[in-house]
């Protein structure tokens, strides 16, 4: 069999492409024990489309539980959570997560009053599970 990606990553979609987005979003919960034993290691992939006006600032979350949110400290990020206005948009920004919580979600927040806003989406890819290659449905 052949190595790639798809032999140690799934994508699993938190917020969907929609838009445009002028209020606060709250993405799906993603658990990290997918697939008979987990996954080691995650990646938000924030894809974002125009963004007309305001500014949408995204955060990761993650629970023990599914139930109680916080927001991850830094020290457990790899890279920025961006902040999408019209300067940034039209791009892919990445965010690696190196903390233990088992459920993770993207939370993005507008701000600026946006008419028009933005429009973008938010993929957790997980990765290195602990039996591969991983299960797809």
């Amino acid at each position: 069999m052949r190595s790639s990606l798809y032999n140690v990553a799934l994508a699993k979609s938190t917020i969907l492409p929609s838009g445009p987005r002028t209020t606060t979003t709250t993405g799906a919960t993603v658990d990290r024990m997918t697939d008979e034993g987990g996954f080691r290691s995650a990646l938000v992939v924030v894809h974002t489309g125009t963004v007309t006006d305001g500014t949408h600032t995204v955060e990761v979350q993650d629970s023990p539980n599914g139930s109680d949110w916080t927001a991850v400290a830094n020290e457990f990020l790899q890279g920025a959570e961006p902040a999408l206005t019209a300067s940034n948009d039209e791009r892919v920004h990445e965010i690696g997560y190196t903390g233990h919580q088992r459920y993770l979600r993207v939370v993005v927040t507008a701000s600026g009053s946006p008419s028009t806003g933005g429009i973008y989406g938010a993929t957790i890819l997980l990765g290195w599970p602990r039996k591969m290659p991983p299960s797809r449905a």
